[in-house]
């Protein structure tokens, strides 16, 4: 019999169940203890590297896994069920700095960099956001001027992941000025590795949910680079932070889903052996119909985010696949988690239950990488596009 294009194939197998032993073992059972105290996970983030997550896309040439986004996303489904915060961890690093450096980095450049980050030696963090430039993501006030043959930056950038803990920082800074009209242009990336002096980690962020990923603000005071730590073109950086954007909503939708996912199998199985009035509480319909829609949304949330994946894979135009599974998957996540603690009623109030920490960590999920009501916009004017005249 054919294998079905949702099913996981062969290869996914073999690999999810190595980490899910991993997972299972090593991570959920102390998933609580990393959320209460906030710690960053170095250890875990070590034993992952050997497993070769930090490398998922990158070519065996550089030392990854080189493989497909379809199975990447798979990983990070898995990886977020056991725990949130380090599903973002491994995310953020994979789609955004290293997915950066795939799409736009000199060969010098991936040679330098990509060998480190696969391994997990070198953590990436990708640098986009600022006080000033959130949903608008082209208004940046960091900028790189050219001085003495190379590049001086200076700026502030906010909430950025793997802030304080990365081995190389892929920061997007404005070069020149905006033509009018066009506020994409005239922005480029930069590369450099932690310690290059006038770098100051600022504010690590005190956060509702997954709280044992590293947040932090990175201010620049005249830090000096080299010419070659441009990425790619100069003034042209920002169109290919926008097919990044796109590969980190397939990663956040997966995300969700593992975040769902948890929830969903925690309050089903929390229905089928608590009782009231007689019976199992999941027989009465209240609770039945609350699991049924949270298992028929997270089946529908992962399609949607391997029909994304697929297309990436493919080569063809998923920005608008990305931008509705990143919607959908975030939205019905949040809502699985929230159902999960009211299933759960008071238990599911308190943290001696761990659904109250996925309805906390799932929340980032309708933020990070584009909000639900930016991701409606980018919907709304391909569907516009496809069938206005």
């Amino acid at each position: 019999m054919s294998e079905l294009w949702f099913e996981p194939t062969p290869d996914e197998r073999a690999l999810l169940g190595a980490l899910g032993s991993f997972l299972t073992d090593r991570v959920v059972p102390t998933a609580a203890e990393r959320d209460a105290s906030g710690a960053f996970p170095h250890d875990l983030v070590r034993e992952l590297g050997e497993l070769g997550v930090f490398g998922l896309q990158v070519p065996e040439a550089y030392g990854g896994l080189g493989l497909p986004t379809r199975t990447a996303a798979r990983i990070l489904e898995e990886i977020a069920w056991a725990d949130g915060s380090l599903g973002l961890t491994v995310a953020s690093h994979n789609s955004l700095a290293t997915g950066h450096l795939l799409l736009d980095a000199s060969e010098e450049q991936k040679e330098r960099y990509l060998p480190k980050m696969a391994s997990g030696e070198w953590l990436g963090a990708w640098g986009l956001t600022e006080p000033g430039a959130g949903s608008d993501a082209a208004a940046l006030s960091t900028r790189a001027e050219e001085a003495d043959g190379g590049w001086v930056l200076n700026g502030t950038k906010q909430f950025i992941t793997q802030g304080s803990v990365a081995g190389v920082y892929v920061i997007n800074a404005r070069t020149d000025p905006a033509p009018e009209g066009k506020p994409h242009r005239g922005i480029s990336t930069f590369v450099f590795p932690a310690g290059t002096p006038g770098l100051t980690i600022g504010r690590k962020e005190d956060k509702l949910g997954l709280r044992s990923s590293d947040t932090a603000q990175l201010i620049f005071e005249d830090l000096r680079l080299p010419a070659d730590a441009l990425v790619g073109e100069r003034g042209r950086g920002f169109y290919t932070v926008l097919r990044v954007l796109d590969g980190g909503r397939v990663g956040i939708a997966a995300l969700s889903v593992g975040l769902g996912r948890a929830a969903l199998e925690f309050a089903a199985r929390y229905a089928g052996e608590r009782r009231q009035f007689g019976r199992p509480i999941g027989r009465f319909e209240g609770v039945g119909f609350q699991l049924a829609q949270m298992s028929t949304d997270l089946e529908a949330a992962r399609m949607l985010y391997l029909k994304a994946a697929e297309l990436k894979d493919a080569g063809r135009d998923y920005t608008l696949a990305a931008a509705q599974a990143k919607l959908f998957a975030s939205e019905v996540a949040t809502r699985a988690a929230d159902a999960a603690i009211q299933i759960l009623g008071g238990y599911g109030y308190i943290k001696d239950y761990p659904v109250e920490r996925y309805w906390r960590d799932v929340r980032l999920m309708r933020i990070g990488e584009g909000t639900s009501e930016i991701l409606k916009l980018v919907i709304a004017k391909r569907v516009l596009e496809r069938y206005s005249a």
